[in-house]
């Protein structure tokens, strides 16, 4: 690929042709301030829409100031980031948006993470000077899962390009004009009353308090407190590769052993693990695979194949909203969140005897949309949810350092049994591809009564946004493609609509990396090398467990032998698997 040669502040810099002036300074270490610009490399996450203006920067030859994120590198450009008529408009264009925005900052759920708010200090504004502006009041709203504060919203576009150009929901637009100016649902409805999936991507976007996750920290401090309540704990596979960057650790630090330690330390009376649910989810989820291919190769030509993962809320929602027509393509299996809930709530609850209204189940999640699967009313019985509520890995954090844990330095434990215990192939359920290798482990042996040659399916690991591969089981072809990000999905499900789709399983994740990058984990703000470390620190956990293989975990087999009897059987059906229904907005 040809290169330029520009001179950035008197440094020489030969970057590739099309490079952005932005991503030509940050190639030799100058950081120019940015606040509407997100780009997470090596996806399809882009928004550069320049509308911020906080990366102007002077040009030699150009009169104006240009936007970094936004100019294209040219031969022999000469570039300055730091001269005092940039330094001076960039204070001047933050000053502009603070006045129009709440200066509530001590109480904003973003303070500390507000990238508006670091902005301010980094250009030293101590005062306001513009107060003339009209802080129009734009509306609020609670979801089950985000909270929505337009009164922050400082229109850098962000969260619209995420649910427009990445997830390709569609749910957010711009709308009004002048300061009443918002981004909005389409005819300014409420997020309810929109195809919204719960993603959480728009929230993980935002760099100011506008969009938030739905907080249920003090609900659980309530809880905790009550002598009268049993709460149990569950957290999901990809908490425990991101929950350290809360504390200074490194990305893909393994806080596994910390994580228990912490949640029995807030007084969580038992702490299992949802791996344990994901092993569940791979015996009904394998049993389905299974079933459907039997009967394909029987030829019955009634079988929906590709038969589709079912484990990401956000990924059900988007189907069930955008593809009504295809409901019976996906697996019927619920989450391992929801296995779990249904598990704990009976089986568990009988062994224990303790009864199910007593028991309150928290699950910790990547995932924001989980927030809202708690509400579903198909995952509650006789009116009452599976799982109680669900908490973030960020409100996870908030609640230790309230608690005045020091994570860093707490000992190793392990999860409570029998719902603990976990194999290595529940522990990749935290990234793309891994819900798919993990049930290819169990689907190869089941299927042909084999032992594996290999345990790792390399060929569907990565983070490249479609994926497919061609497993060899025992002389079957088995086609799979893996696909993260909804507007990825949406690729494979036209495909399927036209009756064009050649695979037999098909695993979608709805964000960046799958849960590693969900909207509820520490803010990677646009770092794929972030996403990275916490993929890999999965596949480390992965390695190093004793079993790998979801069918040979010993209490997944005592809890089929003792109370489900075996996959898909009528318990089983009863209680973990689910049915769709047809969300389209007419």
């Amino acid at each position: 690929m040809e290169n330029i040669n520009l001179t950035i502040d008197n440094h020489s810099v030969s970057v590739p042709k099309g490079t952005m002036v932005l991503e030509a300074a940050e190639s030799i270490g100058i950081s120019i301030p940015t606040l509407c610009h997100l780009d997470l490399k090596g996806t399809c996450m882009q928004n550069r829409p320049a509308s911020c203006r906080l990366c102007v920067v002077e040009i030699q030859g150009r009169r104006n100031l240009a936007p970094a994120c936004a100019t294209r590198c040219t031969p022999d450009m000469v570039v300055r980031t730091n001269s005092m008529r940039v330094i001076r408009a960039r204070k001047t264009i933050a000053e502009l948006i603070l006045s129009d925005h709440p200066n509530d900052c001590l109480t904003c759920p973003k303070c500390g993470e507000c990238e508006l708010q670091a902005l301010i200090t980094r250009l030293n504004i101590t005062e306001m000077p513009f107060k003339g502006g009209e802080l129009s009041q734009r509306k609020k709203e609670l979801t089950p899962s985000i909270t929505r504060n337009m009164d922050k919203c400082i229109f850098c576009r962000r969260c619209e390009s995420v649910c427009n150009n990445v997830q390709t929901v569609g749910a957010l637009g711009a709308v009004r004009r002048g300061f009443n100016t918002t981004i909005a649902p389409t005819f300014d409805k409420m997020v309810k009353d929109t195809n919204c999936t719960y993603c959480g991507q728009c929230v993980a976007a935002c760099p100011t308090g506008a969009l938030t996750e739905r907080d249920y920290t003090d609900r659980l401090m309530d809880d905790l407190c009550d002598p009268d309540k049993v709460v149990i704990a569950q957290p999901a596979p990809a908490v425990r590769a991101a929950l350290g960057e809360e504390f200074g650790m490194a990305p893909g630090t393994l806080v596994t052993g910390k994580l228990a330690t912490a949640l029995r330390e807030l007084g969580f009376d038992y702490v299992f693990d949802t791996d344990f649910g994901a092993d569940m989810t791979i015996m009904e989820e394998g049993a389905e695979i299974i079933d459907r291919l039997k009967r394909h190769l029987a030829g019955d030509t009634t079988v929906k194949l590709p038969i589709m993962t079912s484990c990401c809320p956000a990924w059900v929602n988007f189907y069930e909203h955008e593809y009504p027509d295809l409901l019976d393509y996906p697996s019927t299996s619920r989450s391992p969140q929801q296995m779990f809930g249904a598990i704990a709530k009976s089986y568990w609850a009988e062994k224990m005897g303790i009864p199910r209204e007593k028991i309150v189940v928290v699950s910790i999640m990547p995932c924001l949309a989980k927030k809202y699967e708690c509400e579903r009313p198909e995952l509650k019985h006789e009116g009452k949810p599976d799982v109680d509520y669900s908490i973030s890995t960020r409100e996870l954090a908030r609640i230790i350092k309230r608690a005045n844990i020091g994570f860093a330095n707490l000992p190793d434990s392990d999860f409570d049994n029998p719902m603990g215990e976990s194999t290595g192939a529940s522990v990749i359920f935290g990234t793309t591809g891994g819900v798919l290798e993990a049930a290819l482990r169990t689907v190869y042996e089941v299927f042909t009564g084999k032992t594996l040659p290999k345990v790792d399916f390399n060929e569907v690991r990565g983070l490249e946004g479609i994926r497919e591969a061609v497993i060899d089981i025992d002389g079957f072809p088995l086609k799979v493609a893996i696909a993260h990000t909804l507007g990825n999905a949406r690729k494979l499900m036209d495909l399927l609509r036209a009756g064009k789709l050649d695979y037999h399983v098909v695993e979608v994740m709805a964000c960046p990396g799958g849960c590693i990058g969900g909207g509820g984990q520490p803010y990677h703000h646009g770092r794929i090398e972030v996403l990275q470390a916490r993929q890999q620190a999965l596949y480390r956990e992965d390695a190093n467990k004793p079993v790998r293989k979801s069918h040979e975990n010993k209490d997944i087999q005592k809890l089929y032998a003792e109370y489900l009897g075996a996959p898909l059987s009528e318990k089983a059906e009863e209680l973990l698997h689910t049915h769709y229904t047809d969300k389209s907005i007419k």
